[in-house]
């Protein structure tokens, strides 16, 4: 993981980062990566992050 995403860079954040994720309903964990849907840009967790980027979880980011 980059250092972008971790430690005293994450000052920058509302509560470094933490709150939680519109696609998988987690609480307390970081969702700081920005993805786009239909126009808008909203933050998502890692592991959604990453399940996106292979393909899948396309329909829980078209519900929102």
């Amino acid at each position: 993981m980059s250092k972008a995403h971790r430690g005293s860079g994450m000052i920058e954040f509302k509560n470094r980062g933490r709150g939680t994720c519109p696609v998988c309903s987690r609480s307390g964990i970081k969702v700081v990566y920005e993805q786009e849907v239909e126009g808008k840009k909203i933050t998502i967790c890692k592991q959604c992050r990453a399940a996106v980027k292979h393909g899948k979880k396309k329909e829980a980011l078209a519900a929102l």
